[in-house]
């Protein structure tokens, strides 16, 4: 991780990314200068230089009329400078408890850790109302690298754009219908939970209600 750190650079090339993994449809330049304050040639060089190294591509946008917006966005190369839980180790450890114990192992497992997760998220969240509660869910969930945020409704909306555990979701689907079964005890409504994208495009939304 230090490596790859050290390859980005400067602290306007960080947040240049971090903007971006928020975003996985794209952003154009213009958008990420008035959001860093910057000037339009800056950001444009930085992202040139990430696209140069690998961290970036674009696309264009036609938008009907003129010429079509070129958009950045991350490519799978920049999935490893955001925190990652050791999927690999998990996913191994899934499965000797496969061999040893039989085909439902695994997911008892799974459904034991959701359930101390989901205990410990409940004995620090606050808040009467749902929405109160999700603000704080949507705090913890930062703090823990999902790069969470609350959008509000109709419907109201949690969005994350990472996931540490990425890995093992695409392994073993079931874990993000524990997950929604999760959210759906902290904030005591119904939830829905939708996920799109890979890489370092992952987003995740989880519809409120």
């Amino acid at each position: 991780m230090q490596r790859l750190l050290s390859q980005i650079g400067r602290s306007q090339r960080l947040a240049v990314l971090n903007l971006i993994k928020r975003a996985p449809e794209g952003l154009a330049v213009r958008f990420l200068a008035e959001r860093l304050k910057m000037s339009y040639m800056g950001v444009k060089q930085i992202c040139l230089d990430l696209e140069r190294d690998g961290y970036l591509d674009t696309f264009r946008n036609h938008r009907g009329v003129g010429r079509p917006e070129i958009l950045y966005r991350l490519t799978g190369k920049a999935r490893d400078l955001f925190p990652q839980a050791d999927n690999a180790l998990s996913l191994s450890l899934l499965e000797q408890a496969r061999k040893l114990y039989g085909a439902g192992a695994p997911e008892k497992m799974l459904f034991l850790y959701f359930q101390d997760r989901t205990q410990d998220y409940l004995d620090r969240i606050r808040g009467e109302t749902a929405e109160e509660r999700a603000r704080w869910l949507v705090r913890m969930r930062e703090r823990e690298g999902y790069m969470a945020d609350l959008r509000e409704g109709p419907p109201l909306l949690i969005v994350e754009n990472h996931h540490p555990m990425q890995a093992l979701i695409a392994s073993i689907p079931r874990v993000a219908e524990l997950e929604r079964e999760m959210f759906q005890k902290i904030l005591g409504i119904p939830v829905r939970r939708q996920q799109s994208g890979e890489g370092g495009n992952y987003r995740c939304e989880f519809q409120l209600g």
